[in-house]
């Protein structure tokens, strides 16, 4: 019998920290000459679907949404409104909520961004068949269901 240490397997949790490394230094890298960050991305595409879908979210509700910090959340939207990405007015009824809506020149930003990390987003999907495939249908399953796992 062999003495040579046996190879280490990676553990699930080291696998998904690295493709989540992977993933967000490859979009900074791919939103970079759109001087936008990962971040607000994230704020941005996001913003642009909920409104798309009819909404108009408030800062508490897009920080559920995307995952991010509530104060994080607050900060990035003012970055982008000084940035002229993003309006934020406070809601009519309740003046402690802050609601959110991208400008037109927002709206102009957040085309190409999508466009970009869509790009990258087709490259990662490729060993599993592309976005249309049954293997990336069962993979966002199981990635929303590991998502929706309490912790802590």
């Amino acid at each position: 019998m062999s003495d040579a240490p046996k190879a280490l397997s990676p553990t699930p949790g080291y696998l998904v920290w690295r493709l989540a490394n992977k993933w967000r230094t490859a979009v900074d890298q791919a939103l970079a000459p759109l001087n936008l960050t990962h971040a607000q991305y994230v704020l941005l595409a996001s913003l642009s679907g909920m409104e798309a879908s009819g909404g108009q979210p408030s800062q508490r509700e897009l920080a559920d949404h995307t995952g991010l910090e509530a104060l994080y959340v607050s900060k990035l939207a003012r970055a982008l409104e000084a940035a002229g990405l993003v309006g934020r007015t406070r809601d009519t009824e309740d003046t402690r909520v802050v609601r959110l809506a991208l400008t037109d020149e927002g709206k102009a930003a957040v085309r190409p961004a999508v466009a970009a990390v869509q790009v990258l987003l087709d490259q990662l999907l490729t060993p599993l068949g592309g976005l249309d495939d049954r293997r990336t249908e069962d993979f966002k399953r199981t990635l929303t269901q590991l998502l929706d796992t309490p912790l802590g």
